[in-house]
């Protein structure tokens, strides 16, 4: 989207705006204004000419427009329909020195998660990923991929799932009970297909390139599956409208962005936000490190993002690993 159309955009979030204002305060020919706005018509906003002026009266579902139309924070977007990868593209991006935009997919085709994991990505979730360059030396990295989970779960909240995170980066929604219980003998079945602790609804993942002192460029891709039915997902996973019915992605994405957009602002206290979204905290869990299995319980979270777990010989404190959640002995 180019410079124009997005003030331009920005602009009309106001209310109704005049031809002449809208030229004078872009700095472009009033044959601009009508060509952008013919523009954004093509895109499908309805907007209407009024004696008071401009006047946007529908937003598309979907799409780079529609996401910068009121959005509160200053990232630029760029949409596909399908891509093969977002943090792919978000990392041609990076290296070509753009900073601050948003890579945005109705569909990916090559997804991938944790460990190159295989991801399901098809059409009507959300697919994305942050191009930024924080002014942050790189052992700050980790506070970024908590950022995005608790951004990704305050806008989850918002559209009405009961989300909560799993460190460091996976977004679950908690099932209702993780066995059954069979009264007629005081006996109790444990489900071993349910999922421990929630079914996964949205993930986060993180890359960098830095130099010794300073973060070069960073992205973050976030994945969640939105209006996507159940039978869809993998075992194990579920999405928006299997627990609180479709959203209206544009808002979702907003929301997304802008609370990224004010937790990375202030690093430092992205813990605290971080702790109120926890589902890990309190629980038993396994973590596998690189070099080791951890096992005890989670009882906090350190900046960067480190886990501390207390085991039965003292508090460990883990920077990396895959958090399993443990059903309690």
């Amino acid at each position: 989207m180019n410079e124009t159309r997005r003030a331009l955009l920005d602009e009309l979030a106001g209310g109704p705006v005049s031809g002449p204002t809208l030229a004078a305060t872009l700095d472009v020919s009033r044959a601009a204004v009508w060509k952008q706005v013919e523009a954004l018509r093509t895109e499908g906003f309805g907007i209407e000419s009024t004696d008071d002026g401009y006047v946007v009266t529908s937003v598309p579902e979907f799409g780079a427009s529609a996401v910068a139309y009121g959005l509160d924070a200053d990232w630029a977007i760029e949409y596909h329909d399908s891509i093969g990868s977002t943090n792919d593209r978000g990392r041609e991006l990076a290296t070509a020195g753009e900073t601050d935009v948003v890579v945005l997919a109705d569909e990916q085709t090559g997804s991938r998660g944790r460990l190159r994991r295989e991801w399901t990505a098809p059409s009507g979730g959300v697919w994305m990923s942050l191009v930024f360059a924080p002014d942050r030396p790189p052992a700050h990295a980790p506070i970024y991929t908590l950022a995005a989970a608790v951004a990704t779960t305050r806008a989850a909240r918002e559209a009405g799932v009961d989300a909560s995170i799993k460190w460091p980066n996976d977004i679950l929604v908690n099932t209702v009970s993780e066995g059954t219980s069979d009264e007629s003998d005081g006996v109790i079945v444990v489900d071993e297909d349910a999922p421990r602790g929630g079914r996964k609804l949205a993930g986060v993942l993180t890359e960098m390139e830095g130099e010794a002192d300073r973060i070069s460029w960073m992205l973050v891709g976030i994945g969640v599956n939105a209006n996507i039915d159940r039978d869809d997902l993998p075992a194990g996973a579920t999405s928006i409208r299997a627990e609180a019915g479709d959203v209206e992605r544009r808002l979702f994405v907003q929301r997304l962005i802008e609370e990224f957009d004010d937790l990375s602002g202030d690093p430092e206290g992205v813990l605290d936000a971080w702790r109120a979204s926890a589902d890990t905290l309190g629980r038993r869990v396994r973590v596998e490190t690189a070099t080791e299995t951890i096992e005890g319980e989670a009882v906090d979270v350190e900046f960067p993002g480190a886990l501390v777990v207390r085991t039965a010989e003292g508090e460990r404190t883990v920077h990396a690993g895959d958090c399993e959640h443990l059903r309690p002995v």
